[in-house]
């Protein structure tokens, strides 16, 4: 079994699980699959896929895995309650095997009830072809790679540059992604998780990894995916507004916690606009997702002068695509300007020496509409409905073609 535990997915998961418990809990969904690569021949492992999957819904929260949400200081009582009673049913998901090789995922029901389908089922699928492709692979190939980047972290000579790992979805292998944090725990040193003593602080800030966070002290991190202000597109009052009705929603939820706002549905332009004085003061600060991370942050940072806030108090967290030099590289724009985040996926938990697959689940509906993002970087985009596209773009006011 690949996952053996709910827990194994993102914080941000069960952040947002809990607006929609409280606030949004008959909204109905849609998910896709798509990969990226292209020739990657996923369709021959649909029927091992579909194991997996089911094993998946089998799965319950244990006592102790409650326990632990509940200890979070943001996680409600009523929604760990909830969280006791759930399980992934396997009718809201179906696995095709498409003739020209490709694998059809589809994900549709109530959001409340398929929002946890996404982080697992992207890892059952990476680690389901792994394990096909590189039946005997070269793991010390990967903690050769893996040393390199922890020396050229020591190298910088920047001990107050901290790391997070992102990397649950697009692993090489559960397995690995266990022994990538291990190390990076033991040589990088940790940052305290809440309750914990006696442990000086490191660079290895946290992970995203709920399960792994639990297993080993160490702090979870994260707040809001895309999905969240896609959805919003249908369950505000207007189109225009979605994006501050997301914000709005979500203040109301976490009352000033877990104050970081996405910032690339609908594009840089778009989200400043929205991101006027009152968010600027309300949020702790933003996450970078696509585009070019050194222009977004310095307008991150002549925004937040523009409307009077001091942006050594806010932070800029950056996770597109990052690599330890790249990390190093912002670190050193940024420094003492504001505070700092940084999140490393793939590059950390699946990074062999063998091409990574490009995978992701993506929500394409909400309540019967379609629902889009206009990234940053147009290749993130998902969405089967062109006019659709276009409208967003006329009504968010995003000029070039995305």
């Amino acid at each position: 079994m690949i996952i053996a535990s709910l827990l194994d997915t993102d914080l941000y998961k069960f952040t947002m699980m809990q607006v929609v418990l409280h606030q949004f809990p008959g909204a109905q969904v849609e998910y896709r699959f798509k990969c990226r690569n292209p020739g990657v021949n996923l369709a021959v492992h649909a029927d091992e896929i579909r194991q997996e999957i089911r094993a998946l819904c089998n799965l319950r929260f244990q006592d102790d895995e409650l326990a632990y949400l509940r200890s979070l200081r943001f996680i409600k009582s009523d929604f760990v309650d909830f969280l006791g009673l759930f399980k992934l049913n396997e009718k809201y998901i179906t696995v095709t095997a498409l003739p020209t090789g490709e694998l059809e995922i589809v994900i549709e029901g109530p959001w409340l009830h398929t929002i946890l389908f996404e982080i697992p089922v992207l890892a059952i699928v990476n680690e389901v072809y792994f394990r096909n492709t590189q039946p005997k692979p070269d793991l010390d190939e990967g903690r050769r790679r893996l040393d390199i980047k922890i020396a050229e972290l020591r190298e910088a000579g920047l001990g107050d540059l901290k790391i997070a790992d992102y990397g649950t979805r697009r692993r090489f292998s559960r397995a690995w992604h266990e022994e990538v944090l291990r190390v990076l725990a033991a040589k990088l040193g940790t940052v305290r998780s809440p309750g914990q003593t006696g442990a000086a602080p490191g660079q290895l800030a946290g992970t995203s990894n709920v399960l792994q966070a639990m297993r080993m002290g160490l702090l979870p991190l994260g707040t809001m995916a895309h999905e969240y202000l896609q959805a919003s597109q249908a369950l505000g009052p207007r189109l225009r507004d979605s994006q501050i009705f997301a914000f709005e929603s979500w203040a109301r939820e976490y009352r000033g916690d877990l104050g970081i706002a996405l910032s690339d549905v609908y594009g840089m332009n778009a989200f400043l606009r929205d991101f006027d004085m009152y968010f600027c003061k309300l949020f702790d600060g933003a996450r970078h997702d696509s585009g070019d991370p050194f222009t977004w942050g310095e307008r991150m940072l002549e925004h937040y002068q523009r409307n009077r806030v001091n942006p050594r108090t806010k932070t800029l967290i950056f996770s597109d695509g990052l690599t330890v030099p790249r990390t190093i590289a912002l670190y050193q724009q940024f420094r003492g300007r504001c505070l700092l985040a940084f999140g490393i996926g793939t590059n950390l938990t699946n990074d062999l020496g063998y091409e990574p697959l490009q995978i992701v689940i993506k929500m394409v509906r909400c309540n019967g509409q379609p629902v889009a993002k206009l990234s940053d970087t147009p290749s993130k985009n998902m969405c089967d409905d062109e006019k659709y596209l276009a409208y967003l773009r006329q009504v968010f006011q995003i000029t070039s073609p995305a």
